[in-house]
């Protein structure tokens, strides 16, 4: 099932990833995916949680990032949120640390598939029959609803919805290959029902603009006539700027 998933991902962080654009970018977490080796950006980082095993470049709390502000073009969160202890704070700065327009992927699980109905059931024989959970232990769901309110609150716009993986959560490779029809019929028949989900969100900055006092005597002024001359010929031209 891990490897399964880990495809889906990959060929997704894979096309999405390749055109975008700019300095430095950062996935957080899982390095058993490489959702950075297409991007052309020339800083290029992978970041572990401070228990988390594997190597990295860095060692990172995701609640307190050790990145300025507005200094990362791309972040990248494969489960990193379902793993925080508080997905919120890690999507806030995520959303400080991200340059205007910098772009944010996501990949999780759905709690509304077939994954998602089988962790809940195994949950709750667990305790009363000790069944084997099929996922692992540590972990919350996010659904895609909850996430998108969360990228809304931090001014982000968030892009359609990619699904997936919808074969149902089977140990067997040879079952898994057996029922990869699922996949094609899956994302045209009932395409919110796959067990991951990759989002894509960009950061948006509203402008402001600023009236001050002394532009209005700016204004008194450009609104005098001046006159122009040429020879015998005199022309009163107005310069009163358009209406805004």
């Amino acid at each position: 099932m891990g490897q399964y998933l880990l495809q889906w991902e990959q060929a997704w962080a894979d096309e999405l990833t390749a055109d975008w654009f700019g300095y430095h970018a950062l996935q957080m977490g899982m390095p058993a995916l490489d959702a950075l080796r297409h991007n052309r950006m020339p800083k290029r980082w992978l970041a572990l949680g401070l228990s988390e095993p594997g190597s990295a470049h860095l060692r990172i709390d995701p609640c307190a990032l050790p990145f300025a502000e507005d200094s990362l073009d791309l972040v990248v969160l494969p489960h990193t949120l379902e793993l925080s202890a508080d997905p919120h704070a890690t999507l806030r700065e995520v959303a400080r640390v991200l340059v205007p327009e910098g772009r944010l992927l996501i990949f999780g699980l759905n709690p509304n598939s077939l994954w998602g109905y089988r962790q809940a059931r195994a949950r709750l024989w667990r305790r009363l029959f000790r069944a084997e959970l099929v996922l692992p232990e540590s972990g919350e769901f996010i659904g895609t609803s909850r996430l998108r309110d969360w990228l809304d609150l931090l001014n982000f716009d968030s892009e359609p919805l990619r699904y997936g993986a919808y074969v149902p959560a089977l140990q067997s490779p040879t079952w898994l290959r057996r029922m990869g029809w699922m996949d094609r019929m899956g994302s045209r028949w009932w395409p919110f029902l796959g067990a991951a989900y990759a989002q894509v969100a960009v950061k948006r900055v509203h402008g402001m603009r600023l009236i001050e006092p002394a532009w209005r005597e700016r204004k008194r002024a450009a609104r005098a006539l001046v006159a122009t001359g040429s020879g015998s010929v005199t022309s009163r031209v107005s310069l009163t700027p358009p209406s805004p």
